[in-house]
């Protein structure tokens, strides 16, 4: 397979896709989808296309007619990477001084009822919503059904992902030590994640120290000590755009015995969760398999966030594993499992793996080992 072809599925996956989303958006009442660039776009044809000011929107109808692309003529180069072509989609291009909104109000009909991406910029919803004469509703119920269960493509591209950023983890030795700053650590880390197979870093976490009980702090200016627990969340995506997101947490020397038996109950909560997930449970009992864990151990107070969130052309997407989420799992379902304990001022863990839900149990997409790692 080519580079260019490594950009996307082939043409035939995209089609089954569109076919399916006007089938589900008949279901559900609606007319046609509106879908402008964004992880939707992106599912549905293949395309990177990025929104600016100009409108590139994506109307696929629910009869089961063509699709039409709306684009401003001079971005049509941003479908170059897209099935567009291959399945015989109608392209609507237009220049400065065309009103693009009238052009997506000219295919559809009147009186239609539609349905728009979550990703829309409200640039854009808002004319749309003038020229239909109503506001559009959320697509996101109509696509998530296409999204959340993921095909054995997509489950090899999330492999993919798990295995490059699983290299990244093997080589903390080379990056994070005494003396260092987070930035410092982070820069060599982010080059690492495109050295081992990624598109890009999408992001970086190196919480040293009391930066550790941060769940979401990046890097900083921090010099990282001897005795400092480390947490390193990292991920991006690679081709064609499918995610990694793996947390480790290290520890620069010997642990005190307080943190290395809280460590290990995280440990046991983690694993917990795991073992869990399975077709058939819900959402919010994988949440609980890893929190009652914790709350045996008196650390319930030190867990304040989701166990996991879905993952795919998103580093976040459904399903969520939270509490009141009562989705009932099915195989293909991808999604993170990463409790943490956090002790404000002190020190913080995490240990996370994305996990595919298989027809018994689940695959897990990364394999290195979920200990404290005393470097």
């Amino acid at each position: 397979m080519s580079s260019h072809d490594e950009s996307r599925f082939p043409a035939q996956v995209y089609g089954a896709r569109l076919e399916r989303a006007a089938e589900l958006a008949r279901n559900a009442h609606l007319d046609a989808l509106l879908i402008t660039p964004g992880p939707d776009l992106r599912f549905l044809l293949g395309s990177g296309a990025q929104s600016f000011e100009r409108l590139t929107c994506l109307v696929i109808p629910a009869s089961g007619e063509t699709p039409s692309v709306v684009i401003p003529k001079m971005e049509l180069a941003q479908l170059k990477d897209s099935a567009t072509g291959e399945l015989g989609l109608q392209v609507l291009d237009w220049v400065d001084g065309v009103d693009p909104y009238r052009i997506v109000k000219g295919v559809l009909n009147a009186g239609a009822r539609v349905a728009v991406t979550d990703v829309m910029p409200a640039l854009h919803l808002l004319p749309i919503a003038d020229q239909l004469g109503a506001l559009p509703v959320s697509a996101t119920p109509v696509l998530r059904q296409l999204r959340m269960t993921k095909d054995p493509s997509e489950i090899d591209a999330l492999r993919r992902a798990g295995a490059a950023i699983d290299r990244v983890h093997a080589r903390m030795g080379e990056f994070l030590r005494a003396g260092r700053t987070e930035a410092e650590v982070g820069a060599d880390i982010a080059a690492a994640i495109v050295d081992e197979g990624h598109l890009e870093a999408d992001f970086v976490i190196v919480g040293s120290g009391p930066h550790g009980a941060d769940p979401h702090h990046l890097v900083s200016p921090r010099v990282i000590e001897d005795g400092d627990v480390v947490v390193i969340d990292i991920g991006g995506p690679v081709a064609p755009g499918y995610y990694s997101d793996s947390t480790r947490t290290y520890v620069l020397g010997e642990p005190s015995e307080e943190v290395a038996a809280q460590f290990a109950e995280l440990e046991k909560a983690q694993a917990a969760a795991v073992a869990h997930a399975r077709p058939g449970v819900t959402a919010e009992s994988v949440d609980a398999a890893a929190r009652d864990v914790l709350a045996a151990a008196g650390l319930a107070e030190y867990f304040v966030h989701r166990t996991g969130h879905g993952i795919g052309l998103s580093v976040h997407e459904e399903p969520y594993i939270v509490a009141g989420n009562d989705l009932v799992l099915e195989p293909g379902m991808a999604f993170s499992i990463e409790p943490g304990i956090y002790f404000p001022g002190q020190w913080g863990a995490r240990i996370e793996d994305i996990v595919v839900v298989t027809e018994d149990g689940c695959e897990s997409m990364n394999t290195r080992p979920h200990g404290l790692t005393r470097l």
